[in-house]
């Protein structure tokens, strides 16, 4: 035929390709991967717990990334997932509702991105968080209140064209739990060669609930037996919500426990990979954060004291049953942060902690030893 065959009708045929857009995205994706080839992965530490037990106690130490938390892997991943998905583009900056280690992570992925970042933050932040934020390369725009940082990150970002990244909608979606950047998988093989190489518990606290949806998925597709437990904390909502099946649970004040609770369900807390849930008082959170401090050498954020205590519980009732086996847990971020709180004895006797009945009992329960 001289010349191409002809459709019946015309079609509708729009092109919105863009090749200088797409090139910004690869390059963008390509340092994220670089980002996470220069990591080398975080240890995970045995702590010897008495032998005649029979059971082993395993922290992940997330607090040895980059940006110094577990944080660092959900900055990655929520970038990655907005660059590839088309939501952010040249020129629209960044915009996060967190005063902590998640808003820390993010500035410093920012940065290696050339990616304007901004922190909403309340009123009141301490000081040495703004400073950790704004260190990294992130500004911080202060608001009154905790409860409407969100509503006021969208706001800001509708009216500067920027990108309200979310944590709290779209970690569980954001991150691969599969493969890549995956926390589960990354523990699960470091155990391959340990007594109990598929362990019966995984400890987590909740923040977003990416990080509880990524191993109770993980551990689904393995069809592995290991529980997974929840540790939640005062004035967060999850505990209830999980208990009453009801995600519009909410509470009338935040988490003292920087890092983990929340006023409400967030969407990315996904309920039905979650075995088990153990509610810990702060000033239990605070001990065990102290008490694990002593054993390593070095300070440990009030969150991994939350995971301490639901593991103590956890292997309490295991040696009540004679059962053997391995827990896993999260060492979340180092308490080099919290100086001026959590480990200072005027400002948790301001909050009204007595830490001593939790560090005796501490000291009975789980007698711990580093690795």
């Amino acid at each position: 035929m001289d010349e191409c065959a002809r459709w019946p009708q015309e079609l509708q045929d729009v092109d919105r390709s863009d090749e200088e857009l797409r090139c910004w995205v690869a390059e963008r994706v390509r340092r994220l991967e670089a980002d996470g080839r220069r990591s080398a992965d975080t240890h995970l530490l045995p702590l010897q717990l008495p032998a005649e037990w029979g059971i082993q106690l395993y922290l992940k130490d997330e607090s040895t990334h980059f940006s110094g938390s577990l944080k660092h892997r959900l900055a990655r991943s929520l970038f990655l997932y907005h660059l590839v998905n088309g939501h952010l583009r040249p020129g629209m900056p960044v915009i996060e509702a967190s005063s902590g280690s998640t808003a820390v992570s993010e500035a410093h992925v920012a940065r290696q991105l050339d990616i304007p970042f901004v922190a909403v933050v309340p009123h009141g932040t301490s000081a040495r968080k703004i400073a950790l934020i704004e260190a990294a390369g992130g500004t911080c725009h202060q608001v009154d209140g905790a409860a409407g940082l969100g509503r006021e990150a969208q706001r800001l970002a509708d009216e500067c064209g920027g990108l309200f990244v979310d944590q709290f909608t779209y970690a569980e979606r954001a991150t691969d739990w599969r493969g890549n950047n995956s926390i589960a998988v990354s523990a699960l093989a470091q155990l391959a060669l340990e007594p109990h190489p598929v362990p019966r518990w995984v400890v987590v606290g909740a923040g977003t609930g990416g990080t509880s949806a990524t191993f109770g998925r993980y551990l689904r597709y393995l069809r592995l037996p290991t529980g997974l437990c929840v540790a939640d904390v005062e004035n967060s909502a999850f505990f209830d919500g999980w208990v009453q099946g009801d995600a519009s649970v909410t509470t009338s004040c935040g988490s003292r426990i920087e890092g983990i609770g929340r006023p409400q369900v967030e969407p990315s807390f996904v309920p039905g990979v979650v075995d088990r849930m153990i509610r810990v008082p702060d000033a239990a959170s605070v001990a065990g954060a102290r008490y694990l401090s002593q054993v390593l050498g070095r300070r440990v954020g009030a969150s991994t004291g939350t995971n301490l205590i639901a593991c103590a519980q956890l292997i309490t009732q295991m040696r009540e049953r004679g059962e053997e086996g391995s827990l896993l847990t999260l060492l979340c971020d180092p308490g080099d942060r919290y100086t001026d709180t959590y480990f200072d004895d005027t400002w948790v006797a301001e909050q009204g902690w007595d830490l001593v009945p939790w560090l005796d009992a501490l000291q009975e329960l789980l007698p711990l030893q580093g690795g």
